[in-house]
């Protein structure tokens, strides 16, 4: 398997981070569509979702970014 560039990191991280952006969106929006007597309920419950979501994409482009680091020195 070919070793990634590092602008194929960068990229990757940069879609992990615009995926977190959208999840927000997302889970915005649904809180506000949502009736008032299920809304509060599914509210609270779509941001534990999101922040879930979000802090997984978090790590892993955490982990990219330092993986295409290490990639870097390796390549000095």
């Amino acid at each position: 398997m070919q070793t990634p560039t590092t602008a194929q990191i960068r990229t990757a991280i940069e879609v992990l981070r615009k995926f977190g952006e959208q999840i927000n969106h997302n889970a915005a929006n649904l809180a506000v569509q949502l009736p008032d007597t299920h809304g509060n309920h599914c509210a609270a419950q779509t941001e534990v979702l999101k922040i879930e979501q979000v802090s997984r994409i978090h790590t892993v482009a955490v982990q990219r970014e330092a993986g295409a680091t290490k990639l870097l020195q390796q390549r000095r």
